[in-house]
């Protein structure tokens, strides 16, 4: 007997799919009884669609998820990237076009933050490039009021703890300084909540201007504030193709691969696929960062202007916190000789029978 393939999934996911809102958001829907297949009000996100249902959010009927799409959009300061705040501020969504249809943000700009932001029709895109796992590296510019130390990058490039967050190794070079400013390029990985300028604050630094110039492979370029461009389709599938199924379905869906085999079989540190021992890495062209974090009582060090050791702290304060002495010479002390000077050397395969005997040189011999 042959049997079809199950196409069904569930409520949750396909509407996050076709852009609604995230799989916790559409729960949430379902939760307050905004969400009915077939005219019949859905209780339980555990219920499962094919598409050829009537799906109504709101008393709107929600369409098949479309095939996947992406736009860069250079948000401008004063937008809120959510689809609606609670204090009644324009946000990034009442601002685009409306006739893109509805989409949903990769990760976020906070209010005062500007520069590029990806949208995507797709909840399942959304979702696996916002993984730190990704490794995908996002890129900002910074001015900030203040100076920087090179022990304060030091501590920035290793990761830093700020209130208990840690925060991964960052990658930050100096651009300039102008007047009582300096402005700073910074790639991070992880994107957590105010990330940059929560870092920047913990080394002394105040961040007045935060402008995101790119999210991976994708940049800002010369977008002007407020426009929004599709990113063509073949340049989506070559750079999100490894991350998702982006075929054509009977639906025109996009599927999510499907995660790896024996996943919990795989030795601590083993890549996928890969030798024991193996670190796994960021995804391609984007290499990992060593995960090294410096101990907090660092940045008193750096704010005093104290000098940083690059390997380690201990190197240069003891166990009871004070500085250990270093000898005058950067040269190790000279081994202790012997208290016979006299004593002839002997043994060994190059001066087996002890002091060199013998005539005078031949002439000629080497000297």
């Amino acid at each position: 007997m042959t049997g079809t393939a199950d196409t069904s999934e569930r409520i949750a996911k396909f509407l996050a799919r076709a852009g609604v809102a995230s799989r916790r958001e559409v729960e949430r829907m379902i939760e307050g009884g905004r969400v009915k297949v077939d005219g019949k009000t859905l209780d339980t996100p555990a219920f499962k669609v094919t598409g050829s249902e009537h799906i109504e959010v709101d008393g709107k009927r929600i369409e098949p998820p479309a095939a996947t799409k992406l736009w860069r959009y250079h948000k401008p300061d004063g937008l809120v990237t959510t689809h609606a705040d609670p204090e009644g501020r324009e946000t990034v969504f009442d601002a685009i076009p409306k006739d893109i249809g509805r989409v949903i943000s990769i990760g976020r700009l906070d209010l005062t933050s500007e520069g590029l932001l990806l949208l995507t029709n797709d909840g399942a895109l959304a979702r696996a490039l916002e993984l730190p796992s990704t490794g995908w590296t996002r890129r900002y510019r910074a001015r900030a009021f203040g100076s920087i130390s090179e022990s304060a990058l030091k501590i920035l490039r290793a990761g830093v703890t700020v209130e208990g967050i840690k925060y991964g190794p960052m990658e930050v070079e100096v651009e300039r300084e102008t007047g009582s400013n300096i402005w700073l390029e910074v790639g991070i990985r992880e994107g957590k909540n105010r990330e940059v300028r929560k870092a920047l604050d913990a080394v002394g630094l105040r961040v007045n201007r935060l402008i995101r110039i790119a999210y991976g492979p994708f940049q800002l370029g010369q977008l002007e504030k407020g426009e929004i461009k599709s990113v063509p389709s073949r340049v989506l599938h070559d750079q999100c193709g490894h991350l998702i199924d982006m075929g054509e379905t009977p639906t025109g869906q996009a599927v999510a691969k499907p995660r790896p085999a024996n996943r919990a079989a795989r030795k601590p540190g083993q890549k996928p696929g890969g030798k024991p021992g193996q670190r796994a890495m960021g995804g391609p062209g984007q290499p990992g960062l060593p995960k090294r974090e410096v101990d907090d009582s660092l940045l008193e060090d750096a704010r005093k202007g104290r000098p940083l050791d690059a390997k380690s702290n201990r190197a240069r304060r003891g166990k009871d916190g004070k500085p250990t002495a270093k000898p005058a010479s950067g040269r190790a002390a000279p081994r202790a000789t012997s208290s016979r000077p006299d004593t002839p050397r002997t043994g060994g395969p190059r001066n087996p029978g002890g002091p060199r005997s013998g005539g005078p040189r031949k002439p000629g011999g080497r000297s």
